[in-house]
């Protein structure tokens, strides 16, 4: 289905994925909204220099999604994480977030929702809030009468080249032991997906997709990254210490061992139906060739992995 003539409401277009959404979309003809809350602002102003379209909404105010999705083809949904540092959001808050933008969605017309969750979401709770919370949301979703799809990353390849897992210091930290496999995606990756599921909605509508571009363990991780550097870079399960005195992180880290967060998407089938995954080798070279540059100058300033 072409996206010309067609308009997909954004949300978090200034952030990560719905940023690499509303590019996607663009690339692929459709005319993108993207909700913000301050238009003026400078990440907002790029994205209109871009060709999206901004418009004033909040998450909190049912009132200015309805503003926001009216005569809408699809909305893409996503939220702040209540687990992420410094977003002063709550797991309730998440959760009545996500809900809201099915509910309005649902209300006005949308032909299609696409909601991001983790690929840690299931009916078996993990016993982490910020992970449970995707859980729930997911469930309302399936629940509504709107045609919907739903999407389960893999842990971003963009994760590895924050400050505190090491790279600063020619060392990678992470949650995985050195011989263990997970799951990662690029979330330029992320975009396109959306974009091709929001293009083919008879394919794609009622479905509950787990994606990924690569599986590495810790030790291909520091081959790779070795490479790409040039210069040696060694890898290591994050501290058991730290995991002891970080309940969360501890659970996380247990749930990789489970295999629950370290990913059991079908890489052979997905790059068949998707030719454009990068895998991590190729990601280094091309998107996330500027971020590892970065991560290799940075100093750490602790664990930034949630």
């Amino acid at each position: 289905m072409t996206g010309i003539g067609r308009t997909v409401v954004v949300l978090g277009a200034t952030g990560q994925q719905g940023g690499s959404v509303a590019a996607a979309l663009r690339a692929d003809g459709w005319a993108v909204r993207a909700v913000v809350r301050d238009p003026s602002g400078h990440r907002a102003r790029s994205l209109s220099a871009a060709g999206v379209e901004t418009v004033r909404g909040d998450l909190g105010d049912p009132e200015s999604l309805r503003a926001a999705f009216s005569g809408a083809h699809g909305v893409f949904s996503v939220q702040p994480a209540s687990g992420q540092a410094g977003a002063g959001v709550t797991d309730e808050d998440e959760v009545r977030f996500g809900t809201t933008v099915a509910d309005v969605a649902e209300r006005c017309g949308v032909a299609h929702l696409v909601y991001t969750s983790t690929v840690a979401a299931g009916p078996a709770p993990t016993g982490v809030g910020h992970l449970d919370t995707k859980s729930r949301i997911e469930a309302h979703v399936r629940n509504l009468g709107i045609a919907g799809t739903v999407i389960r990353p893999a842990t971003f390849m963009e994760i590895l080249m924050s400050p505190g897992t090491g790279l600063g210091r020619g060392h990678l930290s992470f949650l995985m032991s050195p011989d263990q496999a997970m799951q990662f995606i690029a979330v330029r990756d992320i975009g396109r997906i959306v974009a091709a599921v929001f293009g083919s909605p008879g394919r794609y509508a009622g479905r509950t997709m787990e994606i990924a571009g690569d599986a590495l363990t810790g030790k291909a991780l520091a081959e790779r990254l070795t490479r790409a550097a040039g210069r040696p870079i060694s890898y290591g399960r994050l501290p058991a210490t730290l995991l002891a005195q970080d309940e969360v992180l501890g659970r996380v880290a247990a749930l990789a061992d489970g295999g629950r967060l370290a990913g059991s998407a079908d890489l052979d089938a997905l790059r068949a139906e998707f030719p454009f995954l990068l895998r991590f080798d190729r990601w280094l070279a091309g998107p996330g060739a500027s971020l590892l540059e970065k991560a290799l100058r940075s100093v750490d300033t602790g664990i930034a992995l949630r």
